[in-house]
Order: structure tokens, then C-alpha cells, then sequence
């Protein structure tokens, strides 16, 4: 089939320039190696922990993938980092926290950095620490992300900074349109969470999936209220968008009020069960409008780079001299 050639894919040695977003308990071995086998980039999101590290990376395989962090949490169990390494991936990506801490001895293990960015200033800060790779990551994606930029504003005002290090957009996309445009906005790939979050090969329970398949934009929400009730640690700078349900409506008014009983209603609700999706959460990105099915993650690879390359030709024709 046609192929997108990218600095991305240029630099990484893959055939299609599209990452998995490294997202805790979807984004596993199984995941990364269908992405990875499909031509992308796969990047597990095992967290800070060396069990779930050494089983992920077991699960891939074979296949030449990436492991994501969060820095914040890889600040508190720095040891986390020594076991991702010793497994030789493609690249180790950060993301939320300073990048800084962690980069020599990344690069030390002959080992590529993605760092993934919510601003200008924090793309700054990455490339200045040693970034081979940023993701320009807008408010529209699903799960945790900054609150103030768009992807469609972030992501050229990052490659203008960027020089020739390849910049991946994340946020909002799902389909081949959403490759074009951010190829047509300076973009070397993207980067995909909630569309892989629907796909075979992801650990989510088929009713996770279904939320998604049956979501609409016009329903996710960018909210406190998540970390509040599941991890109050996470930098508020950083909200989670996830789909509305029962347990966002009653305190979307209220946030103060929850902060105000915020341990004993921490307990109540862990303790409903986790596919009670009246009580909990499912996060999911604006583009969750397009995703309709669950499919392998090879077909989201090649259906998607197919689309962005029929989009990319019409655009072509609408050019006259």
C-alpha cells in the first residue's frame, strides 16, 4: 500500500507514522504489538511499577516498541526507569512532569526521548533537556491533559520552536482526516489514545469499549472530578476529559463540596465495581464521535493511513494554477 514518509518515520525506521498513546491499563504489550507490527509505534503504559514493566514488555513480544511514563509518578520510584531500560525499547516517553531529571541516563542507554507537551513553554523545556521526539498534546485528547491549549493551535506553534526535531499531534484525532490535518499543520504523526482505546487488542472491558463506540463528543467533559475520587496526587494543571455520567452530575456544581468530603467519598466509590458505569468513569477524547467499531489495531493503522492519503490527494486537487 501507499506509505506517508515522515521525519518521524524517518527517524524512528517505521513504515506508518502513528504512536499509541502509553495509557495505563489499556495501552499493554499486546496493544503495542499489534501497532508496532502494523508499521506504527507502539508504546506500552505499564506505570512506575517493575511487575507490570517486565510483564508488558513480555506480552510485546517481539515487536520494537516504546514505554511511556508519567513523570511526576517516575520521580517517586525512580528504580522504574533502570527496569524499562534494561528491556531495550525504541524510546522511553515522558510526560507531565520535567522531563530533565531522567534524560541523561536515557540517553545514556542509546535509548530515543518523546516528550509530550501541553504548551509552548513546556516544549521549550523538553527540547532544552534533549528531546528526539515531541508530542503536541491539545485539551481535545481524552485522559489527562493540559486545560488550556487546543491541539489546532498547539501543535504549529510547537513545530515552529521545534526545529528539526519531528513533532507528533495528539488530541482529537481518530481517523485518516485527523493525520492529513495535522501533517497539513507541520506535524510529523500523531499520536491516538482513545481511538486504540476500542480495539481488540486493548485491556478494557467490552463495556469500556462499547462507552466508546456509543460516546459523542458533545459529552466528554475536562474535570477535577476524576482525580478527586481516583488519584488526588495528579497536578491540577493537568484535568482528565472523560464521558459525563451519574457520578460527574451530581457534583459538577459541587467540586468544593466534594474537596470538603473528598477521603470518605474516595472510599465509597472505589468500592462500587469498576464496570459499574454509572458510578465509574470512562475517559475519552472529543474525537470519540468517530470511532463506531472495534476492530484490530492493524486495521485502525492501515484503514487510517489509506484515509489520510485519499484526503491528502483530494486536497491536492483543489489547488489551481
Amino acid at each position: 500500500m501507499p506509505r506517508i514518509e515522515t521525519a518521524l518515520t524517518r527517524l524512528l525506521g517505521i513504515e506508518h507514522p502513528i504512536f499509541t498513546a502509553p495509557m495505563s491499563g489499556i495501552a499493554g504489550g499486546a496493544l503495542a504489538n499489534a501497532v508496532s507490527h502494523a508499521g506504527g509505534l507502539g508504546i506500552i503504559g505499564p506505570g512506575a511499577d517493575a511487575a507490570a514493566i517486565r510483564r508488558e514488555v513480555a506480552a510485546a513480544g517481539n515487536a520494537r516498541v516504546a514505554i511511556g511514563f508519567i513523570a511526576w509518578r517516575l520521580e517517586r520510584n525512580p528504580s522504574a526507569l533502570a527496569v524499562a531500560l534494561e528491556a531495550g525499547p525504541a524510546a522511553v516517553m515522558l510526560s507531565f512532569g520535567a522531563p530533565a531529571p531522567f534524560c541523561a541516563r536515557i540517553k545514556a542507554a542509546g535509548c530515543m526521548i518523546i516528550c509530550q507537551v501541553q504548551s509552548v513553554a513546556m516544549a521549550q523545556e523538553a527540547l532544552d533537556a534533549g528531546a528526539d521526539i515531541l508530542i503536541a498534546q491539545g485539551r481535545d485528547a481524552g485522559g489527562h491533559s493540559g486545560n488550556v491549549r487546543g491541539t489546532i493551535g498547539l501543535v504549529p506553534a510547537v513545530v515552529d520552536i521545534a526545529g528539526s526535531v519531528p513533532v507528533v499531534a495528539a488530541g482529537g484525532i481518530a481517523d485518516g482526516r485527523g493525520l492529513a490535518a495535522a501533517l497539513a499543520l507541520g506535524a510529523a504523526g500523531v499520536s491516538m489514545g482513545t481511538r486504540f482505546t476500542a480495539t481488540r487488542e486493548s485491556l478494557w472491558s467490552d463495556a469500556r469499549k462499547a462507552a466508546v463506540t456509543g460516546g459523542h463528543g458533545d459529552q466528554t467533559v475536562q474535570t477535577r472530578i476524576y482525580d478527586t475520587l481516583n488519584d488526588p496526587d495528579w497536578p491540577r494543571m493537568f484535568p482528565a476529559r472523560m464521558l459525563r455520567n451519574p457520578t460527574y452530575e451530581r457534583w459538577e456544581h459541587n467540586e468544593a463540596d466534594l474537596e470538603a468530603v473528598a477521603e470518605t467519598e474516595r472510599t465509597r466509590f472505589q468500592a462500587t465495581p469498576p464496570e459499574d458505569l454509572s458510578q465509574r468513569m470512562v475517559l475519552a477524547g472529543e474525537a470519540v464521535d468517530l470511532i463506531h467499531d472495534v476492530p484490530s489495531a492493524r486495521y485502525v493503522v492501515e484503514r487510517i493511513v489509506a484515509e489520510a492519503i485519499l484526503v491528502l490527494r483530494g486536497g491536492a486537487a483543489l489547488v489551481r494554477d
